[in-house]
């Protein structure tokens, strides 16, 4: 009998109180009040409308809401947002719910609300703990408010949270890098999401490109926190992830190994299996919140075709330092493992790939040259 595939829930909250000049998500800087009220109406609307498209009803295992930034809104609003889902779904007991916050946008008295609310995991914004570069980076808080906030959350009753920082900032040194992550291991927090700055497209940093650390520099930085954060006891469970043991982001995890995910709120994505093989659908919502609100062209459909399939499965399971196992392909896309031949077999050759008792997994090499490894699926 195959394992039911789980179910995770993500509500994308989008407004912020500004644009940072390297953020890509769909975001938009608060300019008058936001519409809270009217905003959490349409969320359980649009989240009636997805639960139609299961086939069989099953509880979520997990929540995460993210933005912009979610903490801008009330604990209120939060409130008869989170009853409203649990009234259409059933949560599982260990449900894992998730709020993005960032340091500059709430004070002390929301993190005690949130956890009243049964949020058990905070995502916190942080960056960088040293001013010059989160100026640089655009952000609302500075050095003393990241590391108060955390503070805050802490003694608010939250034990686990997951602190955002990033490397290869603008004449960043490895130095500085490192006194980031000393500084982010000094609060004993559970999880870290350690990203590189990238230029992204259609963004103010794309357009104006800052002067950022050479290639060599850069794997240097690289390479000196991930051995710093390994030594403190940190797993590095995922590409740009560490956690302590257990505590890994379930939510997170669920992405990678082709689960299935609710995806409500304005430009959310979601993935629902239907039948396999041959009925697995992305969903997309209006992203720009006032179309979404106004519920013009709020959701698009489209579905996963088998050739497709393989590509999409390894592009989310090799980010996982253990891979995958024989049988997880075949649970989660309903196709024989033989569709992962003959590129399967090339990259173990070339090194990229190891199977070892029916797991394959990214050599260290491969975890370098994961985009030559996803080539070989197209």
């Amino acid at each position: 009998m195959s394992t039911p595939i789980p179910l995770g829930l993500y509500i994308h909250i989008p407004w912020c109180i500004q644009k940072c000049p390297y953020c890509d998500f769909n975001s938009h800087a608060v300019k008058d009040d936001f519409p809270e009220a009217v905003y959490v109406d349409a969320l359980l609307m649009d989240l009636n409308q997805d639960l139609e498209l299961l086939v069989k009803p099953k509880p979520v295992q997990s929540i995460f809401i993210g933005g912009g930034t979610p903490s801008l809104f009330a604990p209120e609003s939060l409130h008869r947002l989170l009853e409203g889902v649990r009234q259409k779904i059933p949560f599982s007991g260990d449900v894992e719910i998730t709020l993005e916050a960032n340091p500059g946008t709430f004070e002390s008295g929301k993190f005690a609300d949130f956890k009243a609310l049964g949020i058990n995991r905070l995502s916190i914004g942080i960056q960088s703990f040293q001013d010059k570069h989160l100026k640089r980076l655009g952000r609302v808080h500075n050095a003393r408010e990241a590391m108060a906030a955390i503070e805050m959350a802490q003694q608010a009753g939250f034990d686990n949270i997951n602190l955002d920082l990033m490397f290869g900032l603008p004449e960043q040194t490895e130095a500085e890098a490192l006194a980031d992550i000393e500084t982010a291991l000094s609060f004993k927090t559970t999880h870290l999401s350690y990203y590189q700055l990238t230029l992204e497209p259609n963004t103010l940093f794309y357009r104006y490109p800052p002067p950022l650390p050479e290639h060599d520099a850069l794997y240097l930085i690289q390479k000196s926190c991930q051995q710093r954060l390994m030594a403190a006891g940190f797993q590095h469970y995922e590409i740009s992830a560490y956690s302590q043991p257990g505590k890994e982001c379930q939510h997170n995890l669920n992405y990678w190994r082709f689960g299935d995910y609710l995806g409500i709120g304005a430009g959310a994505h979601g993935k629902i299996s239907r039948q396999l093989p041959g009925d697995i659908i992305r969903t997309l919502k209006a992203k720009n919140p006032r179309q979404y609100l106004s519920q013009d062209s709020l959701r698009s459909i489209q579905n996963i075709v088998d050739e497709e399939l393989p590509l999409e499965f390894m592009m989310n399971q090799l980010r996982l330092k253990q891979g995958f196992e024989w049988v997880d392909f075949q649970q989660r896309t309903g196709l024989p493992a033989s569709r992962l031949e003959p590129a399967l077999s090339h990259c173990v050759e070339q090194g990229l790939l190891a199977i070892e008792q029916q797991r394959v997994f990214c050599t260290a090499k491969g975890w370098d040259f994961l985009d030559a490894i996803l080539e070989r699926f197209v």
